[in-house]
């Protein structure tokens, strides 16, 4: 079945997801007409599921265990914390259990959730609790010993998981109630579920903020994409397969939080929680828990295949191996397709902004594309404009719009950044990219990343998709840096494989042969560890540059 053919069939009248024309926040566009009013109805539908649902190290929880937790949270919040619809509620932890079930009843009693990004320090934490105006933060050791480091510049409540010490705040345990139930709260689809602090290149970081409408258009719409990829490759999916995610990635990246986490709730899906990225505890787990769906970013999947102990893995169990936050090199997606027996290679481009949904390209699809990150269902439009905002001709490269209901309603008290970035309901994504005449849509690069040589643009990711071709290349990222004559010139971090050397000259010369000479990096620096990355697994390219600029 032709894409289209399958979008029509997949969201035409009377199915699951139909969609409509509605007015959303004052801006007309199409909806899901199934889409329940806000998530309380999500994790009612999961009440009914039996069995095992969290596997964290040596720990089981079933949904029932999950959601008794969450009905016990949310009554401590509302009844000894005074935690109101609106009000806002922090999470600063790793990725345990209690992430989800503090997450799980914050926006249940119609609270804002808030997540921390545990790598932050103590000055970052208080930037975002305070921002936020959050009243209480449920958080771990770690964290909290972070916090206690602000001082008086933070004033809040907090209450702490896991705590092995004697914490100065309250346990998580020692105040909830057995067999408590969630208060009855009215929530509107409108109504803010959460704010998300994007990782920002410069100064503080901003809150997006999604409603209960953006976050369950989302899910919708990976739903609904996945249901049109099994039609366009011919797959007939089995109800009694049970499906699991492997979370490698942190809860406080919309990735981590809103597909895998709880796209879990929606599809009845087993969520195996990773402490730590580590490729062969990973393989192992993925074995162990006949893990189905790897999401992570394309560094993380190039790392699965590097590992040790890959060979001696079963692997069968994976259907799709892939995730987002970045672009995939093309040596990469053919190297999945070629390693893993069932596994098939994927890559969605999203943002915080959409949350997580956005283009995505699997399968058949992406063997055959591996330079795009793939197509849209119609609940998001998608257009290419010129900086002034002119919509740009099929195939012409300029900046990414995104429309639809899943996007954020705005960045929390920033009126201005709102305006900048939200313009008539479109969101400006900050990326390049074109579209093909087939709806394919092709990311080049940042905006702000791309590298502007003498009057030429230099597109990072097409330059590190060569580079990648190389045998001896383990990992690498390219950026632009100053240069006098020419505006910026192209430079280079690598990680050549162990037991491998390669030269700046050899490199030189086996791009010379792939990309125009002007896009061979003139400046290449070889490291023996990894590329330094954020929290959602992103490389950081601007230490790179503050690396190059200090040698």
């Amino acid at each position: 079945m032709s894409f289209e053919d399958a979008c029509a069939a997949v969201c035409g009248p009377g199915t699951m997801f139909e969609l409509e024309e509605a007015e959303v926040l004052g801006v007309p566009g199409k909806v899901f007409k199934a889409c329940p009013p806000n998530v309380q109805a999500l994790f009612a539908l999961a009440a009914a599921r039996e069995g095992d649902f969290i596997i964290y190290e040596d720990e089981r929880w079933t949904m029932p265990d999950a959601l008794a937790q969450a009905a016990q949270i949310g009554d401590v919040l509302v009844n000894r914390y005074n935690v109101k619809p609106g009000d806002r509620v922090a999470i600063a932890m790793r990725n345990y259990p209690e992430w989800i079930t503090s997450f799980v009843a914050i926006v249940q009693i119609g609270a804002v959730a808030v997540p921390l990004n545990a790598w932050w320090k103590s000055d970052e934490m208080a930037f975002a609790l305070n921002d936020s105006g959050a009243s209480v933060v449920i958080i771990d050791e770690e964290r909290l010993e972070r916090l206690h480091r602000a001082g008086d510049e933070v004033q809040i409540t907090p209450i702490v998981v896991r705590a092995e010490g004697e914490p100065s705040a309250d346990r998580l345990e020692d105040v909830v109630v057995a067999g408590a139930s969630l208060p009855v709260v009215e929530i509107g689809p409108d109504d803010n579920m959460m704010i998300m602090y994007t990782s920002g290149t410069t100064g503080f970081p901003k809150g997006a903020v999604s409603t209960h409408r953006a976050v369950l258009s989302a899910l919708f719409s990976f739903a609904a994409r996945a249901a049109v990829g099994a039609l366009v490759d011919g797959v007939e999916p089995d109800p009694d397969e049970q499906k699991a995610f492997i979370l490698c990635v942190p809860l406080f990246h919309v990735t981590g939080l809103v597909p895998v986490m709880l796209g879990s709730f929606v599809g009845g899906a087993n969520l195996v929680m990773m402490h730590k990225w580590d490729p062969d505890r990973a393989l192992e787990l993925i074995e162990r828990e006949q893990v189905t769906n790897f999401v992570g970013v394309p560094t993380m999947s190039w790392d699965l295949l590097e590992a040790k102990t890959f060979a001696e893995r079963d692997t069968s169990s994976l259907q799709s191996v892939g995730g987002g936050g970045a672009p995939m090199p093309p040596e990469l997606v053919q190297r999945i397709e070629d390693n893993f027996s069932q596994g098939r290679p994927g890559l969605g481009y999203g943002m915080t902004e959409t949350n997580a949904y956005g283009p995505q390209n699997s399968g058949d699809a992406y063997v055959q594309n591996p330079t795009s990150t793939g197509r849209t269902i119609p609940s998001m439009a998608v257009r290419v404009t010129d900086p002034d905002g002119t919509v740009l001709e099929t195939g012409e490269t300029g900046e990414i719009w995104f429309k639809g209901p899943m996007l954020i309603k705005e960045y929390w008290n920033r009126p201005e950044a709102t305006a900048e970035t939200i313009v008539d309901g479109w969101l400006r994504s900050g990326d390049l990219g074109s579209i093909d005449s087939e709806g394919y849509v092709y990311v080049s690069d940042r905006a702000k990343d791309m590298v502007l040589r003498a009057g030429e643009n230099v597109y990072c990711a097409e330059v590190e998709a060569a580079v990648y071709e190389h045998p001896a290349i383990y990992e690498a990222a390219v950026y632009g840096i100053p240069h006098e004559r020419l505006g910026e010139e192209v430079a280079a971090h690598i990680m050549v494989k162990p037991d491998m050397t390669l030269t700046a000259e050899e490199l030189q010369a086996f791009l010379s042969k792939r990309v125009a000479n002007f896009k061979v990096p003139s400046k290449i620096t070889f490291v023996t560890d990894q590329l330094p990355r954020n929290a959602a697994g992103k490389i950081l390219k601007r230490d790179l540059r503050e690396q190059f600029s200090a040698s």
